[in-house]
Order: structure tokens, then C-alpha cells, then sequence
């Protein structure tokens, strides 16, 4: 957990340049502007007010309590969105729900993306830059992808474009926010890598996401052993298909059945098989005269 803390310190440490009301900071042209733009700051959870139009009413009490209690052992992983309204005044863009969760637990402070009036497009080359840093987890780079997408409504093409990333790049990043919050901590603090996170991923239940997760870390389990440990357990879930995809998988022509195929033609007959059960006979001949021998033993 040193990295979230070691961000947290920095958050805090950048906070101080909105807590200077002579140096308040308004527009994208004021004096430290560019420290505040697309970096993380912690600020004061009382300072922040929920956006009036905000769509959303309803909000799930069991599904916020699970979250308060997340947020109570693990921190805020995804930061909140703020736009600055005034001198340590703000309104929530996005982050509704860890907002009301973190307020339960009694945090005073939240970590939050600042957003300044006319910092659009500061706000994209801040996000863009950042991506291309070599230091980053995956998950903050996921992170950022999502911010081009909910905040700036780029589409994943436009991003594709801008960060100069395929688009399937982008997505297999953008579906480890999908993993168990405990998970994405995991990415984060390196126990675990992106590899790892995207074979869990194809597991829906984050119950068993979770289960498998304790195995990797505790066995020390590779990418392609939790691979396996993912298929087995999907196939459980079908042991038909299963017993179905070992069948043929398991076929292969005995030694004694390529012998014969050498034996009758004469020739080191060659034998492959697919894994789906299709497969090639290979007969070498080494001149004309050998080709036409194979032929006649073919119509005999």
C-alpha cells in the first residue's frame, strides 16, 4: 500500500495551492494552474456540493453501505470530479456515490480531479501526457482513458487517434475497471500484473474473481497458470463442452498406426493433428519415378 500513500502525500502537499486565497486559482492562465490541471488533490469533502442536475436520485443503501465499507479499509481508489466554483468551493461532476460513501465513514478529506472553467483542452494534453509516462500502473492508466470518455466525450476511436493506442489497447485497459475494487489495488501495488487482470476479468462473479485473485497471490501463480484456472472453472460451469473439447483434443494416431502409413508407401509418412480433430497425411517422394511407384499403390 506505500504508492496510495505516497499519492495521497502528494495530493495533500499540492492542496496547498487552493487553500492560498491571494493566489486563488480561477482560470487555466493563473500562476500554478498547470499543478492543479490533471493531477490528483485532496480537499475538504464539506467544500464540495452535489451538482443540481445531477440524473441520478435513487441510490442503493446496501449497495453504499458495501461501498462505504470498502472505502473504509482500502481508501478512495477512483478519485471524484470536481469543477471549482469559487475559493475552496467546488460542485461534483462525477463520484456521487464515493462521495456519500466516504461522508459515511466520516472522511473530511477526498481525493479529486480539480476541473478549472476553460480547462478543457489543458485537461486533455494533461491526461494524454500523462498516459505516455512510463511509470504509471495500468489501472491509472485506465483510469485516464476513462476520464477522456466520461468528461471530455472522446470516443475510443478519438483516443486511439490522441494517445496513438489501438483500440483494442484501450479497451482491455478500460475493462480493468470492471474487476473487484480489491482487485484493482492489487494492479496497483504490483502484486499482481495487467496480464493477470485480464484473464480474471472473463470471470463475472466477483466473488470467485476475488477467490482466484487469493490463489495467484498466494501461490505466485504465472499469467498462463491463471489462465488455465480460469478456463477450468468456466468449463465446470459446461462440463459437457468440456468432456466435448478434451475428446478432441486427446486424438492423435498411434505410433504403430503412422508406422504402417511408412511401412505401405515405403516413405516417412508424416501425420498432424489439429486440436479440433482435422489433420494432414504428408507423403515425400524424391523423383518422378518415386512419385509414380506411390501412385500405383495408391490404386492398387
Amino acid at each position: 500500500m506505500a504508492k496510495a500513500i505516497k499519492k495521497q502525500a502528494l495530493g495533500r502537499g499540492l492542496s496547498a495551492l487552493l487553500k492560498d486565497p491571494d493566489n486563488d486559482i480561477q482560470s487555466v492562465e493563473d500562476k500554478n494552474a498547470d499543478k492543479v490541471v490533471g493531477n490528483i488533490l485532496e480537499i475538504e469533502i464539506d467544500a464540495v456540493e452535489i451538482n443540481p442536475f445531477q440524473p441520478r436520485t435513487n441510490f442503493n443503501e446496501e449497495a453504499l453501505n458495501e461501498l462505504a465499507t470498502s472505502i473504509r479499509e482500502l481508501g478512495v481508489i477512483q478519485p471524484i470530479t470536481v469543477r471549482k466554483l469559487d475559493f475552496n468551493k467546488y460542485q461534483l461532476i462525477s463520484g456521487e456515490r464515493r462521495l456519500r460513501a466516504s461522508r459515511l465513514v466520516g472522511m473530511t478529506t477526498i481525493p479529486a480531479y480539480i476541473r478549472i472553467a476553460n480547462d478543457n483542452e489543458s485537461l486533455v494534453m494533461a491526461l494524454v501526457e500523462n498516459i505516455q509516462r512510463h511509470d504509471l500502473d495500468p489501472i491509472e492508466i485506465a483510469l485516464s482513458y476513462q476520464r477522456l470518455i466520461e468528461e471530455i466525450q472522446l470516443t475510443q476511436e478519438q483516443m486511439s487517434e490522441r494517445v496513438g493506442k489501438k483500440r483494442s489497447t484501450i479497451a482491455n485497459y478500460l475493462r480493468l475497471l470492471k474487476l473487484d475494487p480489491i482487485i484493482q489495488t492489487g494492479i496497483r501495488d504490483g502484486f499482481i500484473s495487467m496480464g493477470h487482470g485480464r484473464a480474471i476479468i472473463n470471470i463475472e462473479n466477483q466473488d470467485i474473481q476475488a477467490d482466484i485473485y487469493q490463489k495467484i497471490v498466494s501461490q505466485n501463480l504465472s499469467v498462463r497458470e491463471t489462465e488455465a484456472l480460469v478456463k477450468n472453472y468456466q468449463d465446470s460451469l459446461n462440463p459437457s463442452l468440456a468432456v466435448k473439447a478434451k475428446k478432441t483434443a486427446s486424438f492423435a494416431p498411434a505410433d504403430d498406426q503412422k508406422k504402417a502409413f511408412t511401412n505401405f508407401f515405403g516413405a516417412k509418412v508424416e501425420v498432424k493433428v489439429a486440436g479440433n480433430g482435422k489433420g494432414k497425411i504428408t507423403i515425400p517422394f524424391h523423383s518422378e519415378e518415386d512419385f509414380n511407384r506411390i501412385i500405383k499403390l495408391i490404386n492398387n
